[in-house]
């Protein structure tokens, strides 16, 4: 296990580049198993949760490897339909390979998946869109078994707009039989990169980024070469961790549109913004003001991969905020260790009021999932004195070498192992 020493209190100065999408990158690794042509995804980052999704695709029978930044994947071989549940129980976005695999082998067999634990995330959505494009399911044994001779197209309209089961949809939908009509379908910034994706391998689907999206099934994909979206969580956490520290942050491949609530937010608390081509400036200094309210809801609303984050910020702005988390169940287990830092705050269900103290102080934390472990390391960064924020597998599997690009910036962090 590896824990990062933080010496906090430095103003941060200078670039970074932000990596590919990690939440882009998964499901395209899961696109790729439907051709038996050779994808090239470049500018794809070593984070674990894609490195996770490679062993899958290997035990599948895909050949993969590593030029440099971009990964190779040859499909031409694969033939096998069952996800290991080794691997399957360290990914959520396992699941995504339930539409691919069953419209390239006609089956499927995967453990319920894993990831972090941030709330029950029922993957009900999934597998009843699925059915409504004609595949068995059973459930048994903690194992999911899907069977298909052919798919074929029809209406599906999802009781919530679900990221992973639009993508999911869509996978299976790109070469079943007829047309597909998703209503109700998430709009996220990864769905059009989805869409983009498949449609370059010689697919037909049209609407992402709205809440109708239309899947012409196709016969056969081909290979591509494609580079993804750049990742908008990667983006808001540097944002996020320069409104913390102050000082002068530019980022480099980063979108300021499909981040335009916490943009919002930023600039609410006196923060300076603004965009030109691929990057994004900020300047922060003086006293930051309470962004009052921040309430997370699908896109383009505020994300809630980030709400952890802004709740760290939220401690030391002036005034009290409200967060209210509307997606997930237990996305607040990392307020008892911003209240081993000096955090004033206060969680009732899924809301939680932060009232802003002057300085954060130096703690031994643990991180337990993903975005808390980042929401930690930025507290640690703009508080006195000294730190460690300990278990780095859950900020492993989303940031690729987020303490280099911190330190960077002027950030006193170094990982150690324990």
């Amino acid at each position: 296990m590896d824990k990062y020493i933080i010496e906090g209190g430095r103003r941060l100065c200078g670039e970074v580049e932000i990596q590919s999408a990690k939440n882009a990158v998964l499901p395209l690794l899961a696109a790729a198993v439907l051709t038996e042509g050779r994808v090239v995804i470049r500018s794809c980052p070593r984070i674990s949760d894609v490195l996770n999704m490679v062993g899958i695709l290997g035990e599948l029978g895909c050949k993969t490897k590593f030029e440099e930044d971009a990964l190779c994947i040859d499909g031409a071989d694969a033939a096998n339909h069952e996800i290991p549940a080794a691997l399957a129980k360290e990914l959520r976005s396992s699941v995504f390979l339930l539409g691919s695999v069953v419209s390239r082998f006609g089956k499927a067999r995967i453990a319920y998946p894993g990831g972090c634990d941030i709330g029950l995330r029922p993957i009900d959505l999934h597998l009843n869109g699925l059915r409504r494009l004609g595949v068995r399911i059973t459930e048994s044994g903690g194992y999911i078994e899907c069977s298909c001779e052919r798919l074929r197209g029809a209406e599906v309209l999802l009781d919530f707009p679900s990221v992973g089961a639009t993508e999911n949809l869509l996978l299976a939908a790109a070469v079943a039989e007829g047309t597909t009509v998703i209503r109700n379908a998430a709009k996220e910034p990864e769905i059009v990169d989805l869409q983009n994706f498949i449609n370059r391998m010689g697919g037909r689907i049209s609407g992402a980024g709205s809440a109708v999206i239309v899947a012409e099934g196709v016969k056969t994909l081909h290979g591509v070469e494609y580079t993804p979206i750049s990742d908008r969580i990667e983006a808001g956490t540097f944002l996020i961790a320069c409104a913390m520290c102050g000082g002068s942050v530019a980022l480099k491949n980063a979108d300021a549109v499909n981040i335009a609530s916490l943009v919002h937010k930023l600039r609410e608390i006196s923060c300076k913004i603004r965009s030109e081509d691929d990057k994004i400036y900020i300047e922060c200094s003086g006293k930051r003001l309470s962004p009052k309210i921040v309430e997370t809801s699908p896109y383009p609303g505020f994300p809630t991969d980030l709400q952890a984050q802004m709740t760290a910020l939220a401690c030391v702005c002036e005034g009290a905020t409200v967060i209210v988390e509307n997606l997930f169940e237990t996305r607040f287990k990392h307020v008892p260790e911003l209240i081993r830092m000096g955090a004033d705050i206060t969680v009732r269900g899924r809301s939680a009021l932060v009232r802003g103290v002057p300085r954060l102080h130096g703690a031994d934390v643990f991180a337990s999932d993903l975005r808390g472990g980042a929401a930690l390391t930025l507290a640690a960064i703009s508080a006195e004195g000294l730190s460690s924020v300990t278990d780095l597998r859950f900020t492993d599997r989303g940031y690729s070498s987020f303490e280099y690009k911190l330190r960077a910036l002027g950030a006193r962090i170094r990982r150690v192992r324990v």
